[in-house]
């Protein structure tokens, strides 16, 4: 498999500093399973003082990612390369889910537009942007966080980045349901005790009983993905 390219477009560019650096991403990076790069939107903005903001058209609170400094910057990396997505991270997107990380992490190059301010000029949107991607139900301050969650859950998933390479794929959501509970040494800790059937070292009655437990967890925990599981067939008969 080929190094995922990632372009981040930030007004606050900073911010990634240290989490591309350490932790997972920094890893990948040094793996060279992912080449990220983050782009300064002032570096196009407009005028002396490099503006990409300007007040809403109709009055209104807070302020509004200009056109200009955008289409720049995404022109630009487009006249350098071909792109599978242009993201822009935004609350009313698709909610992102962990297929959506699986099939972006088989993509070769995306741009993330992280927004800022109160909003972007709907253009932007119109005309750039392919996929829009909300993380939940409420606001940051800008896409940096969304961001940084995103190519965390894509980079995770690419082969050879993790060092167990079939982690990734027994988490939770991998499979439609949440993951089962784990235990480790010592097997009995002040009056608990692991669960005799994880002792016994018979396979296929551990990965029988992880998937019970499992569904058992989803159904108590987040009811609302054992009608998902069964509609996209994950569900073991």
């Amino acid at each position: 498999m080929g190094v995922i390219r990632i372009d981040l477009i930030s007004v606050i560019p900073g911010f990634f500093d240290s989490p591309l650096d350490n932790g997972l991403l920094g890893i990948a990076r040094r793996k060279q399973h992912a080449d990220i790069h983050v782009h300064n939107l002032h570096d196009y903005g407009l005028g002396k003082y490099k503006q990409v903001d300007d007040s809403p058209y109709g009055g209104g609170a807070g302020m509004v990612l200009r056109p200009e400094p955008v289409f720049a910057c995404v022109e630009r990396l487009k006249s350098e390369r071909e792109y599978d997505a242009v993201i822009f991270l935004s609350p009313d997107g698709v909610m992102f889910q962990q297929t959506m990380a699986n099939r972006l992490s088989r993509m070769g190059n995306l741009i993330l537009l992280c927004g800022h301010y109160k909003a972007i000029d709907e253009r932007i949107r119109q005309t750039l942007v392919t996929m829009e991607i909300s993380v939940g139900n409420f606001v940051v301050s800008g896409g940096e966080i969304p961001a940084l969650l995103l190519m965390d859950a894509v980079v995770r998933v690419i082969p050879g980045v993790l060092g167990d390479s079939e982690s990734a794929l027994t988490d939770s959501f991998q499979t439609g349901l949440l993951d089962s509970v784990y235990y480790t040494r010592p097997a009995e800790f002040r009056g608990m005790k692991v669960p005799e059937v994880l002792l016994t070292g018979h396979h296929e009655r551990i990965q029988q009983w992880r998937y019970h437990n499992a569904l058992e967890r989803t159904t108590e925990r987040r009811p609302d993905m054992i009608d998902q599981v069964e509609e996209e067939g994950f569900k073991k008969k």
